[in-house]
This record gives structure tokens, sequence and C-alpha cells, in this order.
């Protein structure tokens, strides 16, 4: 006895089946993609690259703030209030970068010349030692990327400042005598 495969046609319904089954499908990897993209910081703000976290520590308010050695005790103070509040929110927030020395900043300097091709992009990135916040022990950078983000919408409480448009990571005390933070500078090619 032969059988015969005897064509199968798909219904109007099957062939709804399938659609709305594929349309569902989509929908979930579209889904799962969101949410595994703002897990992680993967897709951190385009900049040179983050420093080495500092190992070394400063008592301020009362706490050991990693990477803020030789940093202004009240530059210190602020951050770890800062921080503190940012854990209250459920937020990581650390330094990933305080004072450098003028070997450490004319480092940076020369990787940012390598990594962008020229000398006018470095500067709009990274500032010379003589003009650097970071050698003075006046400037923090922060991370992951959504403490920074959250920083840049509590700093001010706290007086602190983010200074630079193009670098969500960098922050200054607010100045003296001031209730508003200074208008932010494009990028670091004002300080050349």
């Amino acid at each position: 006895m032969t059988l015969y495969a005897v064509p199968h046609r798909m219904t109007r319904r099957s062939r709804y089946v399938v659609l709305m089954t594929t349309v569902a499908l989509a929908v979930v990897v579209v889904i799962v993609a969101t949410i595994l993209s703002r897990a992680t910081d993967a897709a951190a703000v385009p900049g040179p690259p983050a420093p080495p976290l500092a190992t070394a520590g400063r008592e301020a308010a009362g706490a050991v703030v990693a990477g803020s050695e030789g940093v202004d005790p009240e530059l210190a103070a602020r951050f770890a209030a800062a921080q503190e509040a940012a854990a209250a929110d459920g937020v990581v927030l650390t330094i990933t970068s305080g004072k450098r020395s003028t070997q450490e900043q004319q480092e940076l300097v020369d990787e940012a010349v390598t990594r962008y091709g020229s000398v006018q992009e470095a500067h709009r990135w990274v500032l010379p030692p003589g003009s650097s916040a970071h050698v003075q022990g006046l400037a923090l950078d922060v991370g992951p990327t959504a403490g920074a983000l959250w920083l840049g919408r509590h700093g001010l409480e706290f007086g602190l400042c983010r200074t630079y448009a193009n670098e969500v990571w960098h922050f200054e005390m607010l100045p003296d005598g001031q209730t508003e933070c200074p208008q932010m500078h494009e990028d670091s090619s004002w300080g050349w």
C-alpha cells in the first residue's frame, strides 16, 4: 500500500496563529534586550576610558570614601553625603578618579591624543596638568553611569556641580557663596 502525502493547506486561522506567535516572540525578544541593556553599563557615555579606581581612602563625614585620597576634604565630605543618599535611593555611586599627579594627567592627555587621533579632539576630553582640577584635588569622576546621572540630578543638594556638558561623570564643588551651579563648559577645550 502506497501512502501519498496530501498537500497541507494552511487555513486562515492557522496562518493567523503563526503570525501572532511570531509577533509575540518578537515582542518578548525586544523586551528582554531592553532589560538587559538597561541592566548593564555597557552603553556608557562615550569619552576617554575611566581611570582605574583608586584603592586608598580618606576619612570624610565619618566614613572612608574609596578614591578620595588627596582630594580636598570638603569635596570628599560632600561626596560621602551624596554617596549615602544615592545608596538610600538604591543607586551605586563611586569615585572612579580623584586626585591625580601631574604625570598621571599628562599620561591621560597623551592617551587621548592616541585614542582620538588628533590633539584638537583630545583637548575636548582632557585638560593639561596645569589646568586640571583633578591635579589640584578639586574634582571627582564618578560612576557607574547610573550613579553619575543620579548625581547630575541631585548634586546641587550636596554642593556638587557637573562642569562639562560632554562628561556626565565629572564633578567639582559649588563655588563658595553660590546657590546655583555655574553654566557647564561644552567640553575641556576651554582650558587649553
